[in-house]
């Protein structure tokens, strides 16, 4: 153990476990009585969880001790062991395909297979060829092999890690052995079952498994078979993952209704019961997007957040605005409302001494640009009228400041044109349109013996102000063909703007 290591803790855990002598012997490194006592940092991880985490994993036969009967929870891990333990506890089996060789390493040693899968399958790193199999691993290197090994995301795993997490400092065979047992729970199962369900606000679940459910089950098509409620209460949109949660899912459904007792049947099965919650979701203000869309505003600062800045799907792409929720949902002393997912969900938009409107949220704008300001859009061929007073209500959300004068807003312009392959289109604005103003939106490609095709923009491929279209109804864009671009509708204008395939 190196000198100045901040894990240096009191551990040994004996024969009485049951354990045999297996490969990690020859490695003869071995916790020191000597070192006990060293003044350094020292891990936050309990006596009895470093012990519970070495019984589970002995057990499934993960870990392994020592000639003298200790496990040697207090020495730096290497390479070659970690392997062996990641590779055993997600059940991890490389094929011909995966398998790498190694430089340094003959293909003969207790390690070769378990470290040979790995860096095949992009889990743990080969740098020139060789594994280095005696290196010690630093936590932070330990939280990415971990993610990558159970395809989690890393805050996830960072958070289990954060009682004895230091980037830069060995991990020990007890915080190794720590980590793995809480994410060998976290390993998805097509037979996870619902232990409880809680609503916590109008259009959003809590709901907490056995295990993370499996990517097919997760689908929405699949979910919203499999998640089952009465009195009209249906599903809105896909679960999705709590980050730092090992199986807690956000559950978006339509509006519940005070009163009304809920049941909900998972595949089949009773799951569990809630009241129709009341709470609505605290929005700041409205404000005029385009001539035709509006967007109503919501602050972390004051309690509230898009579900994605704390759903592991999500956490990669937030940066350092995603963050871990409690099972409480706090986080650094604050309670959060969360906002579920906004599919399907629409506003009423009142003209002062007008009739009321109907608009329906557009798809993916729900925070993007680091803001969250999910966007409604009137019906199509309607706009808002300058100078006329609009009053936006809602059936999920308290609005504080809901009204606004509409205004003249010059349309998008769009300055160019250019085929990706056969069935997709770059269009080009000429500034970036900010958030997803492109979503919902169509061209017409008309080329000159008067066929026509449709391209629809498609969701999150917008690069500042080009964005990606798809043509619609199975078309195809002919060789060699000028086509005139135009925008269907009026939410842009376009001065000759055309494209030629080739």
């Amino acid at each position: 153990m190196k000198i100045g290591s901040k894990k240096v803790a009191t551990i040994m855990v004996a024969a009485t476990l049951g354990l045999t002598s297996l490969p990690f012997a020859v490695l003869n490194v071995h916790a020191a009585s000597s070192n006990i006592g060293i003044n350094a940092p020292t891990s936050k991880l309990s006596d009895i969880e470093v012990q519970e985490a070495v019984k589970v994993l002995t057990g499934l036969g993960v870990l392994q001790g020592y000639v003298d009967h200790s496990m040697g929870v207090n020495n730096q891990i290497s390479r070659a062991e970690l392997a062996k333990m990641v590779a055993l506890t997600f059940k991890i089996k490389g094929t011909s395909e995966n398998s790498t060789q190694f430089t340094d390493v003959n293909s003969n040693v207790w390690y070769y297979k378990y470290a040979s899968e790995l860096v095949g399958l992009g889990i743990m790193e080969a740098k020139d060829g060789k594994f280095n199999p005696n290196e010690t691993v630093t936590d932070a290197e330990l939280v990415q092999v971990v993610s990558k090994a159970l395809k989690r995301d890393v805050l996830s795993v960072n958070y289990w890690a954060n009682k004895f997490y230091s980037a830069n400092e060995s991990s020990s065979r007890g915080e190794v052995a720590s980590l793995l047992n809480t994410a060998r729970k976290a390993m998805p199962s097509d037979k996870a079952q619902i232990t409880s369900v809680q609503s916590i606000n109008a259009m959003t679940l809590i709901v907490t498994l056995d295990a993370p459910l499996t990517a097919e089950n997760e689908v929405f098509a699949k979910a919203k078979e499999d998640f089952v409620f009465n009195d009209g209460l249906t599903l809105t949109n896909m679960p999705r993952l709590k980050s730092g949660s090992i199986a807690t899912y956000i559950v978006p459904t339509s509006v519940q209704q005070a009163g009304t007792t809920y049941n909900l049947t998972y595949k089949g099965k009773k799951a569990g019961s809630f009241e129709g919650n009341v709470t609505l979701l605290d929005m700041t203000t409205t404000s005029q997007v385009t001539n035709d869309t509006f967007e109503i505003e919501a602050l972390k600062a004051n309690g509230v957040i898009d579900y994605g800045y704390v759903i592991s799907a999500y956490s990669g792409g937030r940066g350092s605005n995603a963050f871990v929720l409690d099972e409480n949902n706090r986080a650094n002393g604050t309670s959060y409302q969360i906002i579920s997912s906004m599919q399907a969900r629409q506003v009423t938009i009142t003209p002062e001494g007008g009739e009321s409107i109907v608009a329906k949220y557009v798809p993916f704008t729900q925070s993007t640009d680091g803001k969250i300001e999910p966007k409604f859009r009137l019906p199509e061929g309607q706009v808002l009228k300058p100078g006329v007073k609009y009053t936006v209500t809602s059936d999920w959300a308290n609005i504080a400041n809901p009204t606004f004068v509409a205004k003249e807003i010059a349309s998008l312009q769009l300055s160019g044109a250019a085929a990706i392959s056969e069935i997709s289109i770059n269009v080009t604005l000429d500034q970036d349109p900010g958030d997803e103003l492109f979503s919902g939106r169509s061209v017409e490609l008309l080329a000159p013996n008067g066929d026509k095709l449709v391209a629809t923009y498609k969701f999150s491929s917008r690069k500042e102000a080009i964005g990606i279209f798809d043509i619609t109804n199975n078309g195809k864009l002919a060789a060699g063909t000028v086509y005139t671009v135009t925008p269907v509708g009026a939410w842009a204008n376009a001065s000759q703007v055309t494209l030629t395939t080739e």
